[in-house]
């Protein structure tokens, strides 16, 4: 089976109206979409998520954010997806993203990068099912994988 990732396109995405812009850029690179839910964050769930980042300065804030408008939830699929998906991404701050990333070419904020990716096969293991029910994950196969990927899955 390909590995998953877990994407969260973050209050600035939604509010800047980037939902379609920021899901178009996974799909076109090939990733197939497993999982999505619309959603307001509760503090619970983003505590959760960020928990890695208890104790440090930038965790309320953060996790205040996350929580301030709804979000897009969503569960990619691909061999190597949490690599791609962190270039498609781009730097965290949109000011250090290069130009042909989702960062890069749509943000500029420090405190407001559009998208929450997994970075490792650890994180998306753990974020995952955070959000979603294992049956609330769709399995199928892509019709276009052959040229996606020179293969069938």
């Amino acid at each position: 089976m390909a590995e998953r990732t877990l994407v969260i396109i973050k209050p600035d995405g939604v509010q800047r109206h980037l939902v379609g812009e920021i899901i178009s850029r996974f799909e076109k690179k090939g990733l197939k979409l497993v999982g999505a839910k619309f959603l307001r964050m509760s503090k619970e769930l983003a505590e959760q998520l960020y928990s890695v980042h208890e104790g440090k300065t930038f965790h309320d804030p953060l996790v205040a954010y996350i929580c301030s408008s709804p979000v897009l939830v969503t569960a990619w699929e691909a061999n190597g997806v949490i690599d791609m998906a962190r270039k498609l991404m781009g730097a965290t701050f949109g000011f250090e993203a290069e130009p042909g990333t989702i960062r890069g070419d749509l943000g500029s904020s420090i405190r407001y990068n559009l998208v929450h990716g997994s970075d490792s096969l650890e994180s998306a293991k753990r974020e995952i099912p955070i959000f979603f029910k294992d049956e609330e994950i769709v399995d199928y196969e892509l019709t276009n994988a052959l040229w996606l990927y020179g293969q069938r899955e």
